[in-house]
């Protein structure tokens, strides 16, 4: 039988899948199609001290190999979270989930992570340096070094829970930004966040979304994110949750032999509700085909 578990920071998994933050919601609307437990975990939907409504209207850009987006981070804010979606989350999802952190300050940060602190369903705190798609957040501390090391150690201290960092892949080298990210504490790296993208109308000769860019995902970043796991895998010595353009189980396989000891759906759910089911259901296969008897023991198989 196929081993697929996985341990991130001594948290057990099931299997490596993880739907991504920002394609999942808070769990519960999925668990109205299918039993999500099947799933390794999730990271919910990125969570700021306040409520955001989000950016304007239109948001999303289909593209031939992908989509744009540009929600903004639209969320109840943490303390809603907190008293509301988390309950209504364990009445579906009986393991623990990521909890996906934005901010526009350290201090954003650091108090958001220290609310979530005290609750048990949470596993480990990704911290979100790297949306494209919220003005003077975000991916303006993932792009600075210094800036992820400040929000790191904020973190860090704020929290008990294992932290790790998700990476922009908006910058010229990854790698320095890794090395800051685990000089400054973090238990993990995630990566990587959306490209940044835009479409135009012909007709209207305007930005296709009102925010003119947004969030590049889909099949065609793939390789993109693949290069960079690899590259972040050889750099630190931390666990890496690898993310983008992930749509199949020859996809995860993959990731995983580039370094990643786990690894996230993000855009492949928007598209086919189903898509984690399906990449599960088609794993022991993958792993039979190519000689896999246990997932772990092919983490970072690629170097």
């Amino acid at each position: 039988m196929a081993d697929m578990k996985v341990t991130l920071s001594g948290w057990e998994l099931d299997n490596p899948l993880i739907p991504a933050s920002g394609t999942f919601g808070y769990g519960y609307e999925f668990a109205q199609l299918y039993d999500i437990n099947m799933l390794g975990s999730f990271s919910f939907k990125g969570t700021t001290r306040e409520a955001r409504f989000g950016n304007p209207t239109p948001r999303i850009a289909e593209t031939p190999s992908g989509m744009i987006n540009a929600v903004g981070m639209q969320n109840p804010g943490i303390d809603k979270v907190i008293s509301e979606e988390l309950p209504k989350l364990k009445a579906c999802f009986h393991k623990k989930v990521i909890a996906n952190i934005g901010g526009f300050s350290v201090e954003e940060y650091a108090e958001c992570c220290a609310k979530i602190d005290g609750e048990e369903q949470v596993g480990l705190i990704e911290l979100n340096v790297s949306c494209p798609n919220v003005h003077n957040g975000c991916m303006s501390f993932g792009t600075d070094p210094l800036g992820v090391a400040a929000v790191t150690k904020a973190a860090k201290a704020a929290t008990k829970k294992p932290v790790y960092v998700k990476l922009s892949p908006n910058v010229t080298d990854i790698v320095p930004i890794a090395v800051a990210a685990a000089e400054a504490g973090a238990d993990g790296i995630s990566l990587i966040n959306t490209l940044l993208g835009m479409r135009i109308d012909l007709r209207t000769r305007k930005p296709v979304i009102a925010n003119k860019m947004g969030g590049f995902s889909g099949s065609a970043i793939f390789p993109v994110a693949l290069r960079m796991v690899y590259q972040v895998y050889e750099a630190v010595k931390l666990p890496v949750i690898g993310m983008g353009g992930v749509s199949s189980a020859y996809d995860v396989v993959e990731m995983m032999l580039a370094g990643a000891t786990a690894v996230e759906v993000g855009s492949a759910n928007l598209v086919d509700p189903w898509a984690c089911p399906h990449i599960l259901e088609e794993l022991p296969a993958v792993m039979q085909r190519y000689g896999i008897d246990s997932l772990k023991d092919i983490i970072g198989g690629a170097h």
